[in-house]
């Protein structure tokens, strides 16, 4: 992925020294003046005010939270709002709450409420519905589906509810001085209510109020049935309804007070905008945490270089401090590796929550209206045997392309959740490329070398639902990124020594993530396909496996299941794992029997995690690049030079 060529960087250091000098005077001296006896002070120096430069791969596309801020935005936004809720080491922490609310504080709870037909509430399958006889539904007490009665439309019934305080610090404010309240968070619910609003509806749509108890506290409702294991962060960001409630919800995207300038409660304050080339911000004097001496930098400057090469000169040039991971550094590890090695710069390498996956094609949408064993229009049925996805599992040499396209930065996934996520299983067996155990393997499914020449493809003999002589030749799509085409090739070469053929086609990303039914991921039409899927959260994704996620004519094509994989007890165990709350043993427990199966059954094989790559000059401390926290969530603490040896 990387060049190996060396690149000549040459580090210059420029002192700017600043001399304050007494004006000249044109005029001439008085004759008559007597001479004072006090001595005329000298000009003092005036400080030279700090700046920190942050660059990003991008400029923000908006600064309104609901119009649906990139990247570079939310990095951007990271520096006017602090928080509310922190997500450090696959942990949440509370930045302007006072705590995280929970059962055993008090602060949240689950109560029991009656509930009559028409009734809007969470049935047994996590839809939103209106109870109506017929419905499937969870009573109170009710977390498993032993306990799933169907509603007769008459009997009454009482259903969990849950309801969440939260509190926020006392004495925040704006950065104009003005008191933040509950009803600025109240507020920012309401814009993201509306329609005109870039935001995820479902929590919205579960939400049965959201309201002020008084200046500091907000209490959310879920709606019944609705059990939610990430109940304490249901807490809208603040947004300034003293500002901004003089324009309606979809002129707020439009208008510069929302979108280019909005004010904040966090450590600086939008100064200027320059579109196209950066973002001016100066130290909020209302910051709560000023008394700290925090931030440490009188201002805030992000730039916009899309290009890495000029990115990574500025950084040497010292004009930029700090590369956000908006630049796309994934083809400069081995670069950036050398910089650190010779102090040139610090180099940050964090696996994330988003992982490079190969799915195979099990169940394509073809076989939707079921499998055609007589007129043969559907695709073979080639993944069917486990024994011939555990294969393709052995073949695939996932470490070299850690090793050679990484350069061994990050490592080779064992089940859908990170290494460093607390609900990681530590004794599942990962994988390893073992050529001699996968071409077992796929032996027992039934694939045969009949010319004793791996370097073919195998041969269907005894598949089952495969006509005997059909070769393993497989079709893999993904998309046309330099970084892809080097994991192919590996891929490629180490499957051939199984006698496994690659029939590899490269196509854009709007195609190859384009909807179904045409569509070749969402569509379900592929043998095999290398795509990426992440989340934003910290809860485990099981659902992204679930028959629910099948991307199908019922549900308009919108799902993560796109390989079609289908088990019951997959199914039961996400299940169970969602309508338990964090430190319930259901909870740890179903989250890993997930995994297990996940492990064994492979419907989709996991390549690497995604890298998240940053870079800081080497005078630059308390940058910590985190796998699951936004890349400024401590912009306050970032420092420089000599100040650091005081930290």
């Amino acid at each position: 992925m990387t060049s190996h060529k060396k690149l000549a960087i040459l580090l210059a250091f420029v002192f700017i020294l600043t001399a304050c000098t007494l004006p000249i005077s044109t005029s001439q001296p008085d004759a008559t003046a007597v001479p004072s006896e006090t001595p005329i002070p000298l000009p003092t120096a005036t400080a030279v005010p700090s700046i920190l430069t942050v660059c990003l791969g991008q400029e923000p596309n908006t600064l309104y939270p609901f119009g649906g801020p990139n990247a570079a935005a939310r990095s951007v936004l990271a520096s006017v709002n602090d928080g509310p809720i922190d997500m450090v080491g696959y942990e949440y922490q509370p930045v302007i709450l006072t705590q995280l609310p929970s059962i055993e504080n008090g602060d949240a709870q689950i109560v029991r409420t009656p509930i009559q037909a028409g009734a809007q509430v969470v049935d047994a399958d996590g839809t939103l519905v209106l109870l109506a006889q017929g419905v499937r539904v969870r009573p109170a007490g009710c977390r498993g589906d032993d306990c799933i009665i169907t509603y007769d439309g008459t009997t009454a019934l009482e259903m969990d509810q849950m309801i969440v305080n939260f509190r926020m610090r006392p004495n925040l404010t704006w950065a104009d001085g003005t008191p933040l309240t509950s009803d600025d968070s109240v507020y920012a619910f309401t814009l993201a209510s509306d329609a005109s609003s870039i935001a995820n509806t479902f929590l919205i749509d579960r939400t049965q109020t959201y309201e002020a108890v008084d200046a500091q506290t907000v209490q959310w409702w879920g709606k019944p049935g609705f059990i939610d294991p990430a109940y304490f962060t249901n807490f809208w960001s603040p947004a300034p309804k003293h500002l901004w409630s003089q324009f309606s919800a979809n002129q707020l995207s439009t208008t510069d007070i929302a979108s280019r300038s909005p004010i904040g409660w966090g450590p600086y304050m939008i100064q200027e905008w320059a579109a196209g080339d950066h973002i001016t911000l100066t130290k909020n004097p209302y910051y709560f945490r000023a008394a700290e001496g925090y931030p440490k930098f009188d201002s805030l400057s992000f730039r916009f270089i899309a290009d890495p090469n000029t990115a990574l000169s500025e950084l040497v040039a010292g004009r930029c401090d700090i590369l956000d991971p908006s630049i796309r550094l994934d083809n400069h590890a081995s670069l950036l590796q050398e910089m650190q090695s010779g102090e040139q710069a610090q180099a940050f390498f964090t696996p994330g929550m988003t992982i490079e996956w190969l799915g195979l094609g099990t169940t394509p949408a073809a076989y939707d209206d079921g499998y055609d064993t007589i007129y043969q229009k559907d695709r073979q049925d080639i993944f069917a045997d486990a024994h011939t996805r555990q294969g393709i599992a052995y073949c695939l040499d996932r470490k070299s392309v850690v090793d050679n396209v990484f350069q061994g930065s990050t490592t080779v996934p064992t089940t859908y959740l990170p290494v460093g996520h607390p609900l990681y299983d530590l004794n599942i067996e990962a994988i390893p490329f073992d050529p001699s155990v996968g071409a077992s393997l796929l032996e027992q499914a039934g694939w045969k070398d009949t010319d004793g020449n791996p370097a073919t493809p195998r041969l269907a003999v005894t598949v089952k639902n495969v006509a005997a002589g059909t070769p393993l030749s497989l079709n893999y799509y993904t998309t046309t990124a330099t970084q892809r085409r080097q994991v192919v090739d590996i891929l490629a070469q180490s499957l051939a020594q199984c006698g496994v053929g690659l029939n590899v086609q490269y196509f854009s990303q709007n195609d190859l993530y384009a909807s179904g039914p045409s569509g070749l991921l969402f569509g379900r039409r592929f043998d095999l396909i290398e795509y990426a899927m992440g989340v934003n959260s910290i809860e485990p994704p099981c659902g992204w496996f679930t028959s629910a996620e099948i991307p199908n004519a019922s549900n308009a094509w919108i799902g993560t299941n796109v390989t079609g994989y289908k088990n019951e007890q997959y199914d039961a165990a996400c299940r169970a794992a969602q309508l338990a709350l964090p430190g319930e043993q259901t909870y740890t427990d179903s989250y890993r029997q997930t995994e297990i199966l996940f492990s064994s059954e492979l419907p989709a094989i996991p390549l690497y995690y995604r890298l998240r790559i940053a870079a800081a000059r080497p005078d630059i401390c308390h940058f910590d690049l985190d796998a699951t926290a936004n890349p400024l969530w401590n912009i306050e603490a970032i420092n420089k030079g000599e100040a650091c040896q005081n930290q």
